[in-house]
């Protein structure tokens, strides 16, 4: 279907245009739409001081399974940056795998990146993120470790867009465009089918009105059961099923024929991302139920390809795997030019799923990505336990930045390593 999670550097180098406001040229129009979309030309620059990264590992009684593997903690690397002027934001790093990400890309951000950054002046977060993108490329490519040093680099950008935020003055979502919504729609997610009854029932009480089930564990089961489910469902609910890129084309196909008249709101992932785009063509045609994908695409060539194709309805970029909030936020606003939907992909901590509300805010897409599964990680910020969320909607907080000031005392018990990096 599209270029996988490659590192996709040449679209990349392309992407310097953006800064200079230079079209790149594509179907999708201009995918530099980041930088131009921001409702304030900030002329400021920064000069970055101090970098701290910390990793977490918070033991869970809930297994989280997927139809690739199982997690038994919830793991997270979070990170601060800070200007000399002592302004500050925050970004977080995806580390759900493999198990030992954590400690990993905390370390790799701070001795193969930090370096990069301190006491360098940055005029604009896309001009830091297409910096780092370019001057990674050669010991990426060595190393064989294009993810990780994408994901390092999305959670960089997530804290300068932050900073810049904070500095300006104005909530991330206010700073990147003028025009943003107060609220955004939210959709519970991280749900097993077979936990499903008791998990969407507690959704719902929180003020949950979309539910995503993770299927591909028993496919020719899996069909009854969502039956059952979709007529549990109550007026105005939706049911997502999510497959974790679980299935070969025939199994895709038929469990697309078997679900056809469920009402699904979308099939996320029914094949590996890399599976071959005439199968991913023909599954499209075979079903009215959208497709959905984009948590393991990375560069703008893999996003370009597929709002292009006839294939994925819903775009899902994850802020913290690849692009931070300006790849992203790119992504949001070519999906949304070419009639397709931005869902943001997000299953880590409060930071990456704040950064995520801010972006959706500001390019009006579709639903926030909500886990529902216990995690002091993600709950001990606030805002981020449900309590602001009615009737399937959810505050933007108005704060400056994201309205994170500081890291929550309830997630230091599950500290596993911590670097400062300063001049």
């Amino acid at each position: 279907m599209l270029s996988p999670r490659g590192f996709g550097w040449r679209a990349a180098i392309k992407s310097i245009g953006r800064i200079h406001g230079k079209p790149i040229q594509s179907n999708v129009g201009v995918m530099g739409a980041a930088g131009m979309n921001r409702s304030v030309a900030t002329d400021t620059s920064v000069k970055i001081s101090k970098i701290d990264v910390w990793s977490f590992r918070e033991p869970i009684e809930r297994v989280v399974a997927t139809s690739f593997g199982r997690m038994t903690d919830r793991r997270c690397v979070l990170v601060r940056i800070e200007d000399r002027d002592g302004c500050f934001g925050f970004g977080e790093i995806f580390a759900n795998w493999p198990v030992a990400a954590p400690e990993n890309r905390a370390r790799l951000l701070a001795e193969d990146l930090a370096w990069l950054l301190l006491g360098r002046e940055i005029s604009s977060p896309t001009e830091m993120f297409d910096y780092l993108v370019l001057t990674t490329r050669l010991v990426a490519l060595q190393a064989g470790e294009f993810g990780p040093f994408q994901q390092a680099i999305a959670g960089l950008d997530i804290a300068i867009n932050d900073l810049f935020a904070r500095k300006a003055d104005m909530s991330l979502a206010r700073y990147l465009a003028a025009d943003t919504a107060p609220a955004v729609p939210v959709y519970a997610s991280g749900i097993h089918i077979d936990s499903a009854d008791e998990m969407i029932a507690a959704a719902r009480q929180v003020g949950f009105t979309r539910f995503k089930v993770k299927v591909g564990f028993d496919t020719d089961a899996e069909p009854a059961k969502l039956t059952r489910l979709v007529e549990t469902l109550r007026k105005g609910e939706t049911l997502m099923v999510d497959a974790n890129q679980a299935w070969n084309f025939d199994q895709a196909r038929n469990f697309a024929h078997a679900t056809q008249s469920l009402g699904l709101g979308w099939i996320e992932e029914p094949m590996p991302v890399d599976a071959n785009p005439a199968q991913w063509r023909d599954l499209a045609t075979v079903t009215d139920t959208p497709l959905a994908g984009g948590e393991n695409l990375a560069g703008f060539a893999a996003f370009e390809q597929a709002i292009d194709e006839r294939v994925l309805s819903i775009i899902q970029p994850d802020v913290a795997k690849w692009g931070g909030v300006s790849g992203c936020l790119a992504v949001g606003f070519a999906a949304k030019a070419q009639g397709k939907t931005y869902c943001p992909h997000f299953l880590g901590g409060g930071v990456g799923l704040m950064a995520s509300a801010h972006v959706l805010a500001a390019c009006a897409g579709g639903w926030l990505e909500t886990d529902v599964n216990d995690s002091v990680l993600r709950s001990a910020f606030d805002g981020l336990d449900g309590s602001q969320i009615t009737n399937g909607t959810r505050q933007i907080d108005t704060s400056p930045g994201m309205g994170i000031t500081f890291l929550p005392a309830a997630i230091t018990p599950f500290l596993t390593s911590h670097y400062e990096v300063s001049q």
